[in-house]
């Protein structure tokens, strides 16, 4: 049996040479590597890994597959570490996390096996999924739909910008509200709902800068309805990461929120569509061991 299983996804944006990279995380011990070809095929090679009592599973690809791997996990998250070979476009949480994006040197992270436990995020909607990074609904949500897999590959870390100048002309408020934790409901007309556990998207926007993956606690940026102008100011502020001082914030932190909204929101967890709301998003507090590089 072998003691770490590695899912390698040979679409993810940095791959060039399956053949060689394989060879290269076969430095791990007792290693055995699954390359998944199509949505969904890691999350059952996770289960699979379970099954076969795997100490380590290690996704080798982007937000994508880490996200089916965390979703193959699921509530049995505490029972393994988790590990990741950053190979996306955007590899926003390898950022919150600080893991290199240089193969060989996070193949070095991985063989020095440092953990650190993290939160895991279940939310609720249509379906129940689990995500450790962001996620975003009402406008990112509609852009995300907007994102095809040419613009992306072609785009890059750009791609997201991209595919807002296409949705622009859909834009429109969503009239939400939000119940977090025991609090008093709140209800505002909004663009935006983002809730984070991570601190990245989009290839490095740093959307929730105060954010932390073990905390317990959600951040919650929520973008109300403006004018064009002061949306474009915002986008602004976004890119530098000092948005959350701007009067069209809003920012909360909660355990658990959830959101109601006319219309439906699609939510886009680590950047794969769910929805449309309600949606009740929940802090696991650190059921998840990660391999992270030595503090």
């Amino acid at each position: 049996m072998a003691r770490t299983f590695v899912i390698l996804n040979p679409a993810a944006g940095s791959v060039k040479d399956v053949d060689a990279l394989v060879e290269r995380i076969q430095h791990l011990p007792d290693v055995e590597v699954c390359i998944t070809a199509k949505a969904g095929a890691a999350v059952k090679s996770t289960r699979r890994a379970l099954r076969k009592g795997c100490a380590m599973i290690v996704a080798a690809g982007g937000d994508g597959t880490l996200n089916e791997v965390v979703n193959g996990l699921r509530e049995d998250a505490s029972t393994v570490a988790v590990g990741l070979i950053p190979l996306g476009t955007g590899n926003d949480f390898a950022r919150t996390l600080g893991l290199p994006t240089n193969v060989d040197e996070a193949i070095a992270v991985l063989l020095a096996g440092h953990t650190r436990a993290i939160d895991l995020v279940r939310v609720t909607s249509d379906e129940v999924r689990y995500f450790v990074n962001v996620s975003a609904g009402g406008f990112s949500g509609l852009v995300h739909e907007k994102l095809t897999p040419e613009m992306k590959k072609t785009w890059g870390p750009l791609a997201y910008l991209r595919s807002a100048a296409a949705a622009l002309p859909d834009l429109r408020a969503y009239r939400t509200t939000l119940s977090l934790d025991k609090k008093k409901p709140l209800t505002l007309s909004l663009y935006n709902v983002v809730i984070a556990n991570g601190r990245y998207v989009a290839g490095g926007r740093q959307i929730a800068p105060k954010a932390s993956i073990d905390d317990g606690l959600l951040d919650i940026i929520l973008i109300q309805e403006r004018s064009t102008a002061e949306l474009a100011l915002l986008a602004a502020q976004v890119a530098l990461g000092n948005h959350l001082s701007s009067d069209a914030i809003v920012f909360r932190r909660a355990a658990k929120v959830t959101v109601n909204s006319r219309p439906g929101m699609w939510f886009n967890v680590d950047g794969e569509l769910v929805g449309n709301e309600p949606a009740q998003f929940e802090v696991l507090p650190r059921a998840l061991q990660f391999v992270v590089p030595a503090p």
